[in-house]
């Protein structure tokens, strides 16, 4: 009997070390424009624990990660990203965070009066 529930143990512990993978490919869009967001985009992925590789594409917004599951999570990696003014799907940068970023990337739609005469 103690055999039986070793055995399930150790079972048990390898199906959750297994679960989480630690070179998980994954790709998810980030709002931005230029050179400087995709800087400004990969250096706040790559300072999450657990980021591996960065790499966001100006022309479709897409950025592609490579993580590490047991140290982080695609949510995490997404509250940086706003914390450095850039929205994603999910969540939304403050308006002071996006304030914050240099004027050429800008990248959210103004319909004000000033921004038509342009």
């Amino acid at each position: 009997m103690k055999k039986n529930v070793i055995v399930a143990l150790f079972l048990l512990i390898g199906t959750i070390g297994f679960a989480q993978e630690k070179n998980k490919k994954m790709t998810f869009e980030v709002d931005g424009r230029c050179e400087m967001c995709k800087m400004r985009i990969e250096k706040a992925a790559l300072g999450v624990p657990g980021v591996k590789f960065a790499d966001w594409d100006i022309p479709s917004h897409q950025l592609s990660l490579i993580v590490d599951e047991r140290k982080t999570n695609p949510m995490e990696i997404k509250t940086a990203l706003v914390a450095v003014g850039h929205d994603t799907k999910e969540l939304k940068a403050t308006q002071e965070a996006y304030d914050n970023i240099h004027a050429c990337c800008k990248y959210r739609e103004d319909d004000t009066d000033d921004n038509k005469k342009h």
